[in-house]
């Protein structure tokens, strides 16, 4: 029973998060296939892998010294951090390279990375509530690591891996050789340090003012990822606006759905207005089939011809939006 109700306590939250960061995804939306393939990598494989390599190591440090600090020092601050950051960034990469057209803003990087990291976190916190929660203390230990862990630091594992969906993300949009290279490696040792620093803290520190300071530093971390979304999305903004200008100019699409197709109010404000007309679905796909042509054309503009941004794409993607123009809602 203790154990089931872990299980619904992390994933029906984990679940909700993973929405939020869907939903923080305004422009283009991801395919929820690829978003459910991620978020189930993070939860089994990654969790898996994760637990046995932590526990592997830990028995292994253990035995060399003698020690259970030692060995809980070096699994949460060391093995933990880069062990558990390399299975997850495993997804990401895979994204990366075999659905590259998807991967075409600093917020898909996000969106993949924070997914794949909630899928993980839902695991380990049943193990955490279930385990140290209820088998050491009862059900008052369950409830206390649950509001610790999933009301209250929800949003470690997504920003410690959102660093390398960043990197990812940066190394897709530029040309520069140094930042293809290097913006990846960066994000990973990012993702690593910033989960090493809290395990390391947590290890260290104590008490209520211990888990308060660590609290505070975690959210300001949260902070500074929400403030490179709101960057991306300013990004995507321009990006839309700029691109999008041709087609107005060419009767692709209206002024007035080039208005909307630039704004995240005015999209949510015409998909309601499809909805009670009846044509949610046509809105929808048309708007995001904007956004895909904007992308698409702004990468071949800056990046040149590629695999993931011809010329071809381009006139296939207005092709796609010409019958949809017609009938996609949009505002006065």
């Amino acid at each position: 029973m203790a154990f089931v109700a872990a299980v619904l306590v992390s994933f029906i939250p984990a679940f909700i998060y993973a929405w939020w960061v869907y939903w923080l995804d305004h422009y283009e939306k991801e395919p929820k296939r690829l978003l459910g393939g991620v978020f189930l990598w993070g939860a089994v494989v990654a969790a898996g892998g994760a637990y046995i390599v932590n526990t592997i190591f830990g028995v292994g440090v253990y035995i060399i010294t003698e020690s259970e600090m030692a060995a809980d020092m070096a699994v949460g601050s060391v093995i933990a951090p880069l062990s558990e950051e390399t299975l997850k960034a495993f997804a990401v990469l895979l994204v990366f390279f075999l659905f590259r057209k998807e991967f075409d803003s600093l917020m898909d990087g996000i969106v993949y990375a924070g997914i794949v990291a909630l899928g993980f976190a839902a695991t380990e916190n049943v193990l955490y509530i279930y385990e140290r929660g209820f088998l050491e203390d009862g059900w008052e230990g369950f409830w206390i690591v649950f509001v610790l862990r999933v009301i209250l630091g929800p949003w470690n594992h997504p920003f410690y891996t959102a660093f390398f969906g960043v990197g990812l993300a940066a190394a897709r949009l530029s040309h520069n050789a140094l930042v293809k290279f290097g913006a990846p490696l960066l994000g990973f040792a990012l993702a690593v340090f910033t989960h090493s620093l809290h395990n390391t803290l947590a290890g260290l520190l104590s008490g209520g003012e211990g888990l308060l300071a660590l609290f505070a530093i975690d959210w300001f971390g949260w902070l500074f990822m929400f403030a490179i979304i709101q960057v991306a999305l300013w990004r995507e903004r321009v990006w839309i606006r700029t691109q999008l200008q041709e087609e107005v100019a060419n009767g692709l699409i209206s002024e007035g759905q080039y208005r909307v197709a630039a704004s995240a109010l005015r999209r949510f404000a015409a998909l309601m207005n499809g909805l009670a007309q009846g044509r949610y679905r046509a809105t929808r796909q048309f708007y995001q089939l904007c956004t895909e042509l904007a992308h698409t054309k702004h990468q071949r503009a800056t990046l040149g011809d590629g695999p993931a941004n011809t010329a071809e794409m381009i006139e296939d993607l207005r092709a796609r939006i010409r019958p949809l123009a017609e009938s996609a809602a949009h505002l006065p």
